[in-house]
């Protein structure tokens, strides 16, 4: 229980977004995410990577918990976020209750919700538990031509603040493509001593909305993350990450944007998944 709330509380991203435990057990976890500007959007709004993160650091939390010392490694096979409404200027808490335990696999279910009852998000996630750190058949990521134009959004997203704290630096944004580096750093660890998932995600939120504005180009619009769907193909080792995004359908205002996380040098899919993404004009 202590080295779970040791994991949850003093890795770099975790400590970093200010999350506090108030309750694990093997089969629920509450976390608290009090208000910072730092973890904000323009206008006080929570990023949507927050609230993800909340989902992905309560299922590790049962998961960590539940199968104890004997599994050394854990990562997130597959998560499903629908984001609900918004969190203004305002603490969020996080309900994570456990849905099945299998010999590996923790099913769980999370609900993000404001101090008043608001939801915000729900997230299911499929956390594997390893007793080593195999890492399986590497995917290597098709990236995309190589091309370095921000375009004329690109310099100013990593000056907000939750994309500043994360020193996110977008090299391309044009054409319905965005290409995003969000380096280890500081910000982004793991206290086992990878990359935080939860920081990955954010970087995977972030390059699939900058594909949507890519293809809409700048103006005074509304627009949020709807819902995201991801994978975490094994645990995260401690180096660079590179996002790639690209639109592979539209409807209206809503896009779906297929997005690859990859080791920044090597380029191997470390994360996989689908922003849909609303871009009200």
């Amino acid at each position: 229980m202590t080295s779970t709330r040791q994991w949850v509380e003093t890795s770099a991203f975790g400590s970093g977004l200010g999350i506090q435990v108030d309750e694990i057990t093997d089969t629920s976890a509450r976390l608290v995410l009090p208000f910072r500007t730092e973890n904000s959007n323009p206008g006080d709004a929570l990023h949507g990577g927050c609230a993800a993160a909340l989902g992905l650091i309560g299922g590790h939390a049962i998961a960590r918990t539940m199968f104890g010392e004997e599994f050394t490694t854990f990562h997130t096979a597959n998560c499903q976020i629908s984001y609900l409404a918004a969190a203004i200027g305002e603490e969020v808490i996080a309900t994570t209750t456990l849905l099945r335990r299998g010999k590996e696999m923790c099913f769980s279910e999370t609900t993000v919700a404001t101090n008043e009852g608001k939801p915000i998000s729900h997230i299911t996630s499929l956390v594997r538990g390893r007793k080593n750190d195999g890492q399986g058949n590497p995917i290597v990521s098709h990236g995309d031509k190589g091309e370095s134009d921000p375009g004329e959004m690109g310099p100013f997203i990593g000056m907000m603040p939750f994309t500043k704290a994360r020193q996110l630096n977008v090299e391309h944004m044009v054409d319905s493509h965005a290409r995003i580096v969000m380096p280890l750093g500081d910000a982004n660890g793991d206290r086992d001593g990878g990359f935080h998932e939860g920081a990955a995600l954010a970087l995977l939120d972030t390059t699939g909305a900058m594909a949507a504005w890519a293809a809409v180009g700048p103006g005074n619009h509304k627009a949020s993350t709807v819902a995201l769907q991801a994978q975490v193909v094994g645990s995260l080792q401690a180096k660079d990450l590179i996002g790639y995004g690209q639109i592979a359908a539209q409807d209206g205002d809503l896009f779906w944007a297929d997005v690859e996380v990859a080791d920044a040098k090597t380029n191997q899919v470390q994360v996989r998944g689908t922003v849909i993404y609303r871009i009200v004009t």
